[in-house]
């Protein structure tokens, strides 16, 4: 794998480099959506609508190794919008070589340019190696997710 990695907005010609990495990330987590899921996760991705998620795609030597999707929205205890962070996930191979720490540099940067003083993310409690990462460059918030039971 080369040593040179780009960072790029996801466009809509990266759909066939991108669905292997979602794809990845979903399995990582026990997960399957069905098509109707993926094309509109996709479609929103690509739309360009400030409203809609973001996404940045992580390559080495042409390969798509990396993604992040983010997300800015209103906050009631800010006039600024926050940025959420939702899906970061790197491919097995290139674990420890920086994608993951790059990608949310990455976000980083694209909040402070939108000027939104906020960046947060959930993850797994078991996802220990992750946890390592976001140790070092975030700060552990104390509150517990909860879901609505249907």
């Amino acid at each position: 794998m080369s040593d040179t990695l780009v960072l790029r907005p996801i466009s809509a010609e990266d759909e066939a480099a991108w669905r292997p990495v979602w794809q990845g990330y979903l399995r990582f987590y026990d997960t399957e959506l069905p098509e109707e899921v993926l094309a509109s996760t996709f479609t929103r991705l690509t739309s360009g609508e400030p409203s809609e998620p973001r996404g940045i795609l992580a390559w080495k030597g042409g390969v798509a190794v990396g993604l992040v999707h983010y997300l800015f929205h209103r906050h009631c205890w800010r006039v600024e919008n926050v940025c959420y962070l939702q899906d970061l996930f790197t491919t097995p191979e290139a674990r420890g070589h920086g994608v993951g720490r790059a990608l949310i540099s990455a976000v980083y940067d694209a909040a402070d340019a939108a000027g939104s003083p906020a960046v947060y993310w959930l993850t797994a409690e078991n996802n220990a190696r992750a946890r390592a990462l976001y140790d070092r460059i975030g700060r552990k918030s104390p509150f517990i997710r909860y879901n609505r039971v249907l």
